[in-house]
């Protein structure tokens, strides 16, 4: 199956690389591509194809927040997904994420939102609003979903 290549998403001095699923027998290729990006957590938001031990070997840290192809995510994994944001952002500037689905598509979007999606998003209030200090000692804020 053909994957499409990882998107970098940056806002000011946050960075997502969105990616598709892995398997086993693709973790080090996959590994590589985390580290030329420069992340150090991933967050899997479907279910698990690959264990994890190989990529926590490597200094890569995994959260697992698994939610329903095409479906908005649960209060609980916004919430944990603020939170991490917040506090990874603040200790480290140029921080990068690494967030993946099966495909890249759907539950970590790359131009491909459901309608169950558009109208979560219709109806989304931000929770919060980041606020930090850049290298240069501005104070950027930024309002995450």
């Amino acid at each position: 199956m053909n994957h499409p290549a990882p998107v970098k998403v940056t806002y000011k001095n946050m960075r997502f690389p969105i990616t598709h699923n892995q398997i086993n027998v693709t973790l080090n290729k996959f590994i590589e591509e985390l580290k030329k990006y420069g992340a150090t957590t991933i967050v899997r938001v479907c279910e698990a194809t690959y264990d994890t031990s190989f990529v926590e070997k490597e200094g890569i840290h995994v959260l697992n927040w698994p939610f329903g192809d095409g479906a908005p995510p649960s209060s609980q994994i916004v919430a944990d997904w603020l939170h991490f944001v917040k506090i990874k952002f603040r200790e480290e500037s140029g921080y990068y994420i690494a967030v993946h689905c099966i495909v890249g598509l759907g539950r970590a979007p790359r131009g491909a939102f459901k309608s169950k999606q558009l109208l979560y998003l219709e109806k989304y209030h931000p929770k919060m609003r980041l606020r930090f200090k850049d290298s240069n000692g501005h104070i950027n804020n930024c309002c995450i979903q």
